[in-house]
C-alpha cells in the first residue's frame, strides 16, 4: 500500500514539475486584470506570439506579432523596452508563459501573460464585435446535432499538444462506438463563431448531446476510460 502511495505522489510531482512555471518578473493574469493594465500602460508593448497564419484570423487591438515559434522572436522582442511592462497572449496561455519566460531571460523585468489567451480574451467579451462568420453557423450546428443517436463533438487545434493526445482513441471510437455514438471532430480556429456561441475558452473540449440538447461537457484532456463513462 505504502508503495503504491509513494508511485502516486512521484508520479504527481513529475506531472507538476514538468509543467511551465512563470519565471522572475512574470505574472499570469486574468482578463480582467490584463486589460486594465494594458489601458494605463499603453499597447505598444502587446505581443501575439502566435503564428502569422493566426494572428491574421484575429488578434487583440493594436497587438503585434512576434512568433514564437519562429527562429527571429528573440530578435524581434529585442526591439522592444525592457524598461516598460510588456504583454503577451496567445491562444490559450501556453506559449504565451513559454515566450515570457524567455523575456524575463532576455532582461525584461515587467512582464504579462494573460491567462487563457485570447479564446479566455473572446470568451469574457473583449473583442471587437464582428458580423463575420468564421466556419459553422449556430444554424447548421444545431442541424448537425438532429440524430436518434447520441453525439459527441470534439473541438481541436492543430497547435493544442493534449488534443493531439487524445485524437487517437477519439478517431478509434469514432469507428468502434459508431453503432452507438455519432462523434464530430471540429477544428476550433476555423469554427470561430461556433466557440464564441457556446463560451468555449479553452481546448481540447467534449461536449455530449442528446436529443439536440447538451448533457455533459469537459474541457481539457481526459482520458479514453473517463470519457467513456459519459457515453
Amino acid at each position: 500500500m505504502k508503495s503504491k502511495i509513494l508511485t502516486l505522489f512521484l508520479i504527481c510531482f513529475l506531472f507538476i514539475s514538468c509543467q511551465a512555471q512563470p519565471a522572475k518578473g512574470v505574472q499570469v493574469i486574468d482578463v480582467k486584470t490584463f486589460a486594465e493594465k494594458l489601458k494605463v500602460a499603453g499597447s505598444s508593448q502587446l505581443l501575439d506570439v502566435r503564428t502569422p497564419e493566426e494572428f491574421a484570423t484575429e488578434h487583440i487591438d493594436n497587438a503585434t506579432n512576434v512568433n514564437w515559434n519562429s527562429d527571429d522572436f528573440e530578435t524581434k522582442a529585442n526591439t522592444y523596452d525592457k524598461t516598460k511592462p510588456i504583454f503577451v497572449y496567445c491562444k490559450v496561455g501556453g506559449r504565451g508563459l513559454k515566450a515570457a519566460n524567455k523575456l524575463s531571460e532576455m532582461g525584461f523585468t515587467e512582464i504579462y501573460n494573460l491567462d487563457g489567451g485570447i479564446m479566455k480574451w473572446n470568451a469574457n467579451g473583449m473583442a471587437t464585435p464582428s458580423d463575420k462568420i468564421i466556419g459553422m453557423c449556430s444554424q447548421e450546428f444545431a442541424e448537425l446535432l438532429k440524430s436518434d443517436k447520441e453525439i459527441m463533438i470534439n473541438f481541436h487545434a492543430k497547435w493544442c499538444e493534449p488534443c493531439k493526445k487524445m485524437a487517437p482513441y477519439i478517431l478509434k471510437m469514432q469507428t468502434e462506438m459508431k453503432d452507438q455514438v455519432s462523434i464530430i471532430r471540429l477544428d476550433a480556429d476555423e469554427n470561430k463563431t461556433l466557440l464564441e456561441s457556446l463560451k468555449l475558452d479553452s481546448l481540447p473540449a467534449i461536449l455530449i448531446y442528446k436529443d439536440g440538447k447538451e448533457v455533459w461537457r469537459n474541457i481539457g484532456y481526459i482520458s479514453e476510460e473517463d470519457l467513456k463513462k459519459h457515453l
